[in-house]
């Protein structure tokens, strides 16, 4: 299966319950890290050339902060989670329990929490696909950035080598008290060969 525009409604509903599971496991692991309660809106599960999610999340002069991990395994690949500058200094507030709006820059120990709870975030999505597909999934220790979108993305492809063009991406708002937290987007960027394996697993080769 290499023409993946064309993936038919199954692949598109397998995808979408992939990120409903991982995303739910996701924002269980975060609930508990900031001992509050944490509300999911429903996944945008799509899979689409690379070149296209740069506008997805807001462009090349966008401000983020990016955590990722490499996955080693069964599934070789990279995974991200990048979410907005904002939705980044919204979460170091909730996990220091401060106000929201207190934080205006990221310290390094804002910096180190950010980059705890996108490994959290990235960990449990990761652990869910994998016990989902029964595939062997293993991931590296995470890297973090905060940087405009552009010089990020540039940074990890040139990291991450050669990946397949289309690329899996979940987008995701997690809210806490009606108040939205985070606003973000994982992406799944496969060695190439790497998601005909995926399907396999999921009895859709």
């Amino acid at each position: 299966m290499n023409d993946y525009p064309e993936l038919s409604a199954m692949h598109l509903d397998a995808l979408r319950e992939i990120s409903n599971i991982g995303m739910g496991n996701a924002v269980t692991a975060l609930a508990q890290l900031v001992n509050r309660r944490i509300d999911m809106k429903v996944p945008r599960a799509q899979f689409m050339p690379f070149e296209e999610t740069i506008a997805l999340v807001g462009g090349l002069e966008e401000e983020v902060a990016c955590v990722s991990l490499r996955i080693l395994g069964d599934v070789p690949g990279t995974v991200l989670f990048v979410f907005s500058g904002d939705s980044a200094r919204r979460l170091v507030d909730l996990l220091m329990g401060m106000p929201p709006g207190t934080t205006v820059e990221l310290d390094e120990i804002g910096q180190s929490a950010v980059k705890e709870i996108g490994n959290v975030l990235t960990g449990a999505f990761i652990n869910a696909l994998s016990q989902l597909t029964m595939l062997n999934m293993i991931t590296t220790v995470p890297m973090f950035a905060m940087d405009m979108l552009g010089a990020v993305m540039a940074d990890l492809m040139i990291a991450s080598g050669r990946v397949e063009d289309h690329v899996l991406v979940i987008g995701t708002d997690l809210v806490h008290e009606g108040e939205m937290v985070i606003n973000g987007h994982f992406f799944l960027l496969t060695d190439p060969g790497s998601i005909d394996k995926l399907f396999a697993a999921l009895g859709l080769a």
